[in-house]
């Protein structure tokens, strides 16, 4: 069966197929759950909680390892943080799955894995919480672990999954060549949303969103500034907040990899594509949004 023709994404695009209105409760704009965390990186989290609240998530929660979570809950007061017990090597352990196991029910979004640091241990853990959850999920970063170790982890959830991984872990996931995914970087989205049956958000300069069905969107704002630490866990905070708050896994997808780039832009029009760190990404996300919704 041939595959339908890539579509461009613009803004023109984007405006034709909006968002979900948000309302003036916190608590009808959607609850997400961020997972992820160590001890030697504890700021992903930090970068993907601020993320999910500047496109409108009404509330986040957060699992990480309890040394981290005191500094977490300061810099970011508008989240609620669960310190759960850490390895001696500083990774979350399998206390998490059952803190999951209770909040996960009452979210509309989970994203697990930012800062994550361990495979094996990413791998294990994301497989025992993916079986307590059935809600929308976004995996990144090692939280692509369990789907690179099975592909049908992801099944129970109907589609309700959205995967973002940059051009390395794609080709890790895939079993590929990195140079094979840098080739052709839409054939290996379209590869894994197949093998998955969910959405995936990958790519580097150009980003390609795919979709099981064969549909693809090519966006391609953003540029090389986007290269710098930090900035996979800004834009999967962008749409886990997105699925939060009701948009469907391609919609929170193109969204997102559109607000990711183009605050980008803006920070390269600023100060340089050398110049900007990822945290100051989210800062610029609501600009875009509302010229978006102008």
């Amino acid at each position: 069966m041939s595959r339908p023709a890539p579509e461009v994404v613009t803004p023109h695009l984007l405006r034709d197929w909006p968002l979900p209105d948000l309302q003036a409760d916190k608590e009808s704009r959607g609850r997400v759950l961020v997972v992820g965390g160590s001890r030697d990186t504890p700021g992903a989290v930090r970068l993907a909680v601020e993320a999910a609240l500047r496109v409108g998530a009404g509330k986040v929660q957060v699992v990480t390892v309890r040394s981290a979570a005191t500094a977490l809950a300061v810099a970011m007061p508008e989240a609620m943080v669960r310190g759960v017990a850490e390895g001696e090597d500083g990774e979350l352990t399998s206390e998490a799955v059952d803190v999951v196991a209770r909040l996960a029910p009452e979210c509309e979004a989970v994203l697990l894995g930012p800062g994550m640091g361990d495979p094996g241990t990413a791998r294990e853990l994301v497989a025992a919480m993916l079986a307590q959850i059935d809600t929308s999920v976004v995996l990144d970063a090692l939280g692509l672990a369990a789907v690179t170790d099975d592909d049908s982890c992801l099944s129970h959830l109907a589609g309700r999954a959205l995967l973002t991984p940059n051009v390395r872990e794609l080709a890790l996931t895939l079993g590929w060549e990195t140079e094979k995914v840098v080739a052709d970087p839409r054939e290996a989205a379209l590869r894994l949303a197949a093998r998955t049956g969910v959405c995936v958000s990958g790519g580097g300069a150009v980003t390609w969103t795919a979709h099981p069905d064969g549909r693809s969107w090519r966006g391609s704002v953003g540029g090389p500034g986007l290269g710098t630490a930090g900035s996979g866990d800004v834009k999967a905070g962008v749409v886990a907040g997105l699925l939060g708050r009701g948009a469907e896994p391609a919609q929170a997808a193109v969204w997102g990899s559109h607000l990711h780039g183009s605050a980008g832009d803006r920070l390269t029009a600023e100060l340089g594509a050398t110049g900007f760190l990822a945290r100051e990404l989210s800062q610029k996300i609501p600009q875009v949004l509302a010229e978006l919704d102008a």
